[in-house]
């Protein structure tokens, strides 16, 4: 495994702000020459530190102003029971974060719809009919205090 120094630390908080930085502008923000830095970046991706660059997308400005946060609860908790629902929960577009929880429900959902017509029909045609499902508890968020894709690198 990559062990991760305060350069790297430096490295990954610049990135994690803008993934489109240009290595000179990334390199004179760590104090190191282009080179070096993209040396040290390239060993990030490989590592596994640095996963993927993604633009973060405001989903209301397309369409999608619903969050819904569903907690599900399964049946049985069987390796089998687990790993069908996750295959499943991969395939739904619309689930856009899925967690695998401790306490009284197995999973928590965050899906975004258009309307509440939307989620509805998710709810109906999807979620609902998946074997095993128990339980369903679904909460809306009234709105997003905040969002940061960035980890805090302490």
């Amino acid at each position: 495994m990559h062990q991760i120094d305060e350069i790297d630390r430096k490295i990954i908080a610049a990135v994690q702000n803008d993934g489109r930085i240009t290595t000179q502008e990334l390199a004179e923000r760590v104090g190191l020459s282009p080179s070096p830095c993209a040396r040290r970046v390239r060993l990030l991706e490989q590592s596994g530190v640095i996963k993927k660059y993604a633009a973060i997308i405001d989903q209301t400005k397309v369409g999608l102003p619903i969050s819904a946060f569903a907690s599900v609860k399964l049946e049985r908790q069987r390796e089998g029971d687990l790993d069908r629902f996750a295959r499943a929960v991969e395939r739904w577009p619309e689930v856009v974060d899925c967690y695998l929880m401790t306490g009284q429900r197995d999973y928590l959902l965050r899906i975004v719809a258009r309307d509440l017509e939307s989620y509805e029909r998710f709810l109906k045609d999807k979620l609902t009919r998946l074997d095993g499902v128990a339980s369903i508890e679904t909460s809306f968020a009234l709105g997003q205090v905040k969002r940061s894709e960035a980890l805090p690198l302490l």
